[in-house]
């Protein structure tokens, strides 16, 4: 079977006018400035605004996801009224459908969608853990569990292969078969026209054994120096387009020298004066460690530039993340558990359906500012879940996305307060309580 890739690998120096061009007039487009930091000297938490063609990013901040160029079942409008300052596709979906070429032609990501801010695309590297193996991203796992290299998920088939150059992958749309490589990704990417996007890399799970982590390692290593000298020469080529930033992804798994390696490597990678704008911090992440595996990268990362915590939405890790240093994070959980009728409240989430909800005509949650909360009740909710109506859905999506992003701006707001840490204890505390469930 043919595989299909629509660009050509192109990789060509810069010339010292071009490093000044790149230098001086693209990046002029995008800054990152910090302004707070949380004032523990354990700690690498910190405030800032990221600047972008479209907009500026106040940090720390949750990027809701629209996968497919869309968050499912929430108009634009809404996301901009609930205060999201950026939204998040994924160039793999949108390389499949409608295509790059298309979206493009419509002007960028941004204006395909009818979205005027921020926006960021992720590599399609995530897509070689998930199409590969089936996993998910946080693999819960210890020590003693096995470790293989050619392990797959239960009842899955694997759709992607990697090699030192690519990845080939099966379309799980109709089983075609295409190639990403480097510079495809990049491609993809620059057609796709997110102010923020990722280099391509090789997302491994924490089943693999320390041998492979280290050959995957350097694997990504090499393609983040190819997406660097890729990313300049499109950003010459496109010079008439708004500067995307490039952030590299760091690997490295649950091992404290290969994260700390990563980190270091990307953070000095110089291709021909083109380095990477901020950073993505990916791979499987062991939760019970997460603060501490963030918090090794974030050690060695350059201060003076963003860092985004990819795939990241769960209230306790969210804050871990903020006060290990990441700036922004991603992830589709938020509206994922709204369509299953699952909706935050300070007191924890609960499952609207159940029947104590039937004659509740108060609001999801009585401190929440958001639409849904302000015009609709908890048992209209319970109704049009149980009724299998759309707009439940719409609804509740509008308050998880709102809830989420609210708790990261008082994040920010008690980081530049001086009271992060009171804030945490008070609201995991109740969150998590067990009376509150």
């Amino acid at each position: 079977m043919a595989v299909l890739s629509p660009f050509p690998r192109k990789a060509t120096s810069l010339s010292f006018d071009d490093k000044l061009k790149v230098d001086n007039t693209d990046m002029s487009q995008f800054k990152f400035k910090v302004e707070n930091e949380i004032g523990d000297s354990n700690l690498n938490g910190r405030t800032g605004v990221i600047t972008t063609p479209h907009g500026e990013i106040k940090t720390p901040a949750f990027i809701p996801v629209g996968t497919k160029a869309t968050v499912k079942s929430v108009l634009p409008e809404s996301m901009a009224d609930l205060g999201a300052q950026a939204l998040l596709a994924n160039a793999y979906h949108l390389y499949l459908q409608p295509g790059p070429e298309i979206v493009d032609e419509a002007g960028g990501v941004g204006k395909f969608m009818n979205w005027s801010g921020p926006t960021f695309t992720d590599s399609g590297g995530f897509q070689v853990l998930s199409l590969g193996v089936g996993f998910k991203k946080v693999i819960a796992m210890d020590e003693d569990t096995f470790r293989s290299d050619e392990v797959i998920a239960d009842h899955k088939e694997r759709l992607a292969h990697v090699d030192n150059d690519g990845v080939t992958f099966k379309s799980h749309l109709d089983g075609s078969m295409h190639r990403f490589t480097p510079e495809v990704s990049m491609q993809v990417q620059h057609q796709l026209g997110a102010d923020i996007i990722f280099a391509f890399d090789e997302c491994t799970t924490l089943h693999n054994t320390r041998k492979y982590q280290e050959k995957s390692l350097e694997r990504t290593r090499l393609w983040a120096k190819r997406c660097l000298v890729e990313h300049g020469r499109l950003t010459r080529e496109r010079a008439s387009k708004p500067y995307q930033a490039l952030w590299g992804v760091l690997q490295g798994a649950q091992y404290e020298d290969l994260r700390r390696k990563a980190a270091k490597d990307l953070g000095a990678l110089d291709e021909d004066g083109i380095t990477f704008d901020g950073f993505g911090l990916g791979g499987a992440l062991d939760k019970a460690n997460l603060g501490t595996i963030v918090g090794w990268m974030t050690d060695e990362l350059p201060r003076d530039k963003p860092r985004h915590l990819l795939g990241i939405g769960e209230p306790d890790d969210l804050f871990v993340g903020v006060e290990n240093g990441a700036d922004t994070f991603d992830c589709v959980a938020p509206s994922r558990q709204a369509r299953t009728s699952a909706v935050f409240t300070n007191d924890g989430r609960v499952n609207i359906t159940n029947a104590k909800f039937n004659r509740d005509f108060n609001p999801i949650d009585e401190s929440c500012d958001c639409y849904t909360c302000a015009n609709y009740t908890a048992a209209y909710l319970n109704h049009l879940f149980r009724s299998k109506e759309m707009v439940g859905s719409t609804l509740a999506t509008i308050h998880n996305e709102r809830f989420i992003v609210r708790l990261v701006e008082r994040m920010r707001t008690e980081i530049n307060n001086g009271d992060f840490q009171e804030f945490k204890k008070d609201f995991l505390g109740r969150f998590y309580s067990p009376s509150s469930k």
